[in-house]
């Protein structure tokens, strides 16, 4: 994919969350949401007027139907240094999302619990990190991708040292970002391009030579603004 057109490379009006967040400042923020931790959250999403998506910048974008459940786990690593947050860049061969950066994660099959079930469950099949190293601390609302899938992000912590041994058939690689350069607006893009002969509008957070950007970079705007907010 071309990477598009840029409309504005800052976010008029916003500022930092905070200049390094720690583990127990985003655990504590999540704790204040309605169900509390992760542990306390439902199977599935309550409050589907809620969800976020690729609609937020396309007014009357519709998705593709049916709308297929899916969770991604967004790992925080608790380094000496910050929280960085672990992301993968997927194979070119793929069906859904070849060559992009994303959460570890996929579909909710129907012996899945939970989102966070699934969620733990395709990390460690992608990249191996097993569901023991990481302390889940809640959700973020469920975004619907115009590919027509209705992710929910789980957020869970994990303690160094971090092992991987990736999928080599969906994961090309595995990165981390700096969670302050992630919530740093500076860092936030607003772009333009033309899909299938409609020109839509993402957000975007390219990170040296990474284009994170979709979906992925509207979850992690999404935690930014409640993070941001709470």
């Amino acid at each position: 994919m071309e990477h598009g057109h840029l409309l504005s490379a800052r976010q008029p009006g916003r500022r930092p969350v905070i200049a390094e967040p720690t583990s127990t400042w985003v655990a504590g923020r999540f704790s204040r949401r309605p169900h509390g931790t992760a542990a306390k959250m439902p199977a599935v999403p309550e409050h589907p007027d809620r969800e976020r998506g690729d609609h937020d910048l396309n007014p009357g974008l519709e998705p593709i139907l049916p709308i297929k459940p899916a969770a991604v786990l967004v790992p925080l690593i608790d380094r000496p240094d910050g929280l960085t947050v672990v992301l993968t860049h997927r194979t070119n061969h793929l069906p859904h999302h070849p060559g992009q950066v994303c959460f570890p994660g996929g579909r909710i099959e129907p012996g899945d619990e939970s989102p966070e079930a699934t969620a733990l469950r395709e990390t460690e099949e992608e990249i191996g990190l097993e569901p023991r190293r990481v302390r889940l601390i809640g959700r973020l609302d469920p975004y619907v991708t115009r590919t027509g899938f209705m992710v929910t992000p789980v957020v869970g912590v994990v303690r160094p040292p971090l092992a991987v041994t990736p999928d080599p058939h969906e994961v090309a690689e595995v990165f981390e970002v700096p969670l302050s350069f992630l919530l740093d607006p500076r860092n936030h893009q607003r772009c333009t391009s033309e899909f299938d002969g409609v020109v839509r509008f993402f957000y975007a957070m390219p990170y040296g030579r990474h284009y994170i950007w979709g979906a992925t970079a509207g979850m992690l705007m999404n935690l930014y603004e409640f993070l941001r907010e709470t």
